[in-house]
């Protein structure tokens, strides 16, 4: 059982069972435990919501409107959490910022939204692995 979990997270499908699985190995008992989702957008997408969007606040709403079905998850369960949305390409972001912030395990999905960046450059899952300094759970 670990006390703080990141859940890297996009609103796939993917994601959302990697929480369910999060929710599972977090200590319970612990006022401690908390699980962070950490969600990152990659420059071309945060480029391409200004372009669409142009206003800020409506891009963070849309941004963390994603990430809903996972907070009703995690509320529902009575699960504490906290949601980081950074920039920057997820697989080194994601990276960056778990080896910075000691967690005790990784969890994400295998796939994410986008399935043709994982096919052309590598998965963020794989990157992930490959990189982090604690435990990696990839959930199908």
């Amino acid at each position: 059982m670990y006390k703080r979990v990141l859940v890297a997270a996009d609103g796939s499908e993917h994601s959302f069972r990697a929480t369910e699985h999060a929710i599972g190995l977090l200590e319970r008992d612990n006022p401690e435990s908390v699980i962070e989702v950490v969600y990152s957008i990659s420059p071309s997408k945060s480029k391409a919501d200004v372009l669409h969007t142009g206003d800020k606040d409506m891009i963070a709403k849309k941004r963390r409107e994603r990430l809903k079905d996972i907070e009703g998850l995690l509320e529902e369960k009575k699960i504490p959490y906290e949601v980081v949305i950074l920039q920057g390409e997820p697989g080194p972001t994601i990276v960056e910022y778990a080896n910075g912030h000691m967690f005790d395990c990784v969890v994400l999905g295998s796939r994410g939204r986008n399935n043709l960046q994982s096919m052309v450059l590598g998965s963020v899952s794989h990157k992930v692995a490959k990189r982090v300094n604690c435990p990696v759970m990839i959930v199908k």
